[in-house]
């Protein structure tokens, strides 16, 4: 069977999230990098494309001519990794759409709700496949919360406690270098940066351990640091379909806090506790009080999450795993459409419904926090 391969718009000389796809990518050698654009500047896209081992005719000056070339080769490329700045995603996502060809995309996955939506038309108009990298959901210990709480092993959630804060954005006289300045520039970023870049993140790891939906949101969006533009403090207040509620905080002037997402589900019958730095572990605690720590690796691991261990416990497993654990779903199910094998009920990574969603949660937010701190319906 002919190996799936894909191209690269982004990721050129010094970028930190394409060279992490590549990476992750490349721990179950699931496809084969055969094309890409880089850079906006030749030269610089010609050199990446050297040291990746990319033949010069496939390292393209734009996206545009990458979508139209890779689209009529014998040999082209199944589908394309857009790593870029989040006001980019929209234009070219939808070029390699129109061209037929699967995406994988870095959230958020636009900057506007009506942009998102329309990707997810035209993606299932061509009957395409696509990924949004919410990377955390690929940890197996998130995929086994998620089916405790299926098995109704909590009960029914009544309120959710989710955070994402970070420190590397707290001085004023620094934006982070190239991967803060992108962020904190709304011609880049958009309307947002500490929700779009950590928000959505919290938004879809609710979403995908409780299986709830965001009914409403009142939100207080802070820009603290002097000489910001954008929000980089966040505070919401959630309700969801249903009536459970929820408190989310993502900020990235919390100093101390490297990648700090924590997520803390209270149901009926037990609770649910996650750390995304300590990510081989589980905390369930049921009904009669007692707190179980329960590590990757071991059998009480459920079958649909364990499948994802590489490693014997105690090697530890941690957030490139996580991304190659998205990859290897999103390619078997590729590689399960070109031969005709493919069901919906194999998909296990996040969809571009998902990456929808997390536009509508950024949006109502902002309308929330415009008019005064209301509560705004999704």
């Amino acid at each position: 069977m002919n190996k799936i391969t894909y191209g690269m718009v982004g990721g050129g000389p010094g970028a930190f999230i394409g060279d992490a796809h590549r990476k992750a990518i490349a721990i179950d050698s699931s496809a084969k990098l055969v094309a890409g654009c880089f850079s906006r500047t030749p030269e610089k896209c010609k050199a990446q494309g050297a040291t990746l081992g990319i033949s010069e005719d496939r390292c393209y000056g734009n996206y545009k001519e990458m979508a139209e070339k890779e689209s009529v080769r014998e040999d082209g490329i199944d589908f394309v990794v857009v790593v870029t700045p989040n006001n980019t995603h929209y234009e070219i996502c939808k070029e390699f759409l129109l061209a037929g060809i699967n995406v994988a995309c870095d959230k958020p996955l636009t900057t506007t709700k009506e942009e998102a939506e329309e990707l997810e038309s035209i993606a299932k108009e061509k009957g395409l496949l696509f990924m949004v990298t919410y990377t955390y959901t690929g940890h197996l210990t998130m995929k086994y919360m998620r089916d405790l709480v299926r098995e109704g092993k909590i009960g029914k959630v009544r309120t959710v406690m989710a955070e994402y804060p970070q420190g590397w954005l707290y001085d004023e006289n620094s934006n982070g270098g190239k991967q803060g300045e992108w962020r904190c520039d709304p011609a880049q970023s958009g309307r947002v940066n500490c929700l779009g870049d950590l928000g959505t993140h919290v938004e879809n790891a609710v979403a995908t351990i409780t299986g709830l939906k965001v009914k409403r949101v009142l939100a207080k969006m802070d820009v603290v640091v002097p000489g910001r533009k954008l929000d980089d403090n966040d505070q919401i207040l959630v309700e969801y379909e249903g009536g459970a509620t929820g408190v989310n905080w993502t900020s990235q002037f919390a100093i101390g806090c490297d990648n700090s997402l924590r997520v803390r589900v209270y149901g009926s019958k037990g609770t649910l506790l996650w750390f995304q730095e300590q990510p081989e572990e589980v905390i369930y605690i049921g009904e009669d009080g007692i707190r179980q720590s329960i590590k990757r690796g071991y059998g009480n691991i459920t079958p649909g999450a364990a499948k994802y261990g590489r490693l014997p416990s105690g090697h530890t497993e941690g957030w490139l795993e996580a991304m190659g654990n998205l990859y290897r779903s999103f390619t078997e199910c590729i590689e399960a459409k070109n031969n005709g094998t493919f069901t919906e009920d194999m998909i296990d990574y996040p969809t571009i419904e998902q990456g929808v969603d997390g536009l509508k949660y950024v949006e109502a937010c902002l309308k929330s926090n415009d008019n005064g701190n209301i509560w705004v319906e999704l």
